[in-house]
């Protein structure tokens, strides 16, 4: 019986270590210049602030995350970024599973939240105002890039439907990051 005893207590420390560890740097990363690998960030404070005309986003076909904050409530991630048409998109998938929408909560926040968010690409942020997209022909070029640059496939007319069905069923979310 003291065997059970001591080896509960181990195996409880060895749990708790990690598990204090994890919420501790949660916690410690809630107010930083934007978010780390793991955890979300604070406001994005660093960087110059774009004004004027919107660029060509045709860019960001070349980088793989960018950094999205939220200003209701405020917090930043890294995020996928999608050129569609000459606009800019973010999506969020696994929306209809319980996990997905806690780990996927920014999405949440973004769809029930103001509408007000920052991007920062490199040093460069912009002021945009986040929409989610339902519906509508956008969505076959939202689903072309993210077929292509995520998922590494071919952009066919199945697999665009496929990903468009997926969006329109809510199993994916897709937001527009549009000019303020």
């Amino acid at each position: 019986m003291k065997i059970v005893k001591i080896v509960s207590q181990v195996v409880g420390i060895l749990l708790l270590i990690p598990g204090l560890t994890f919420a501790t740097l949660r916690f410690d990363n809630r107010t930083a210049d934007g978010p780390s690998i793991l955890f979300p960030g604070g406001e994005l404070v660093s960087g110059i602030l774009h004004t004027g005309p919107d660029p060509d986003w045709g860019f960001t076909d070349d980088i793989f995350t960018v950094e999205l904050q939220l200003n209701d409530p405020m917090s930043s991630r890294l995020i996928y970024i999608i050129e569609a048409e000459g606009k800019i998109y973010v999506v969020s998938g696994y929306m209809t599973s319980t996990l997905g929408r806690i780990w996927k909560h920014w999405a949440v926040e973004a769809d029930e939240g103001d509408g007000m968010a920052v991007l920062r690409i490199g040093d460069t942020r912009y002021e945009r105002r986040i929409v989610r997209i339902e519906e509508g022909d956008v969505l076959n070029g939202v689903s072309a890039k993210l077929i292509t640059k995520y998922f590494g496939g071919e952009a066919t007319e199945q697999a665009i439907e496929g990903s468009r069905r997926g969006i329109e069923a809510g199993n994916t979310w897709a937001f527009e990051l549009a000019p303020r």
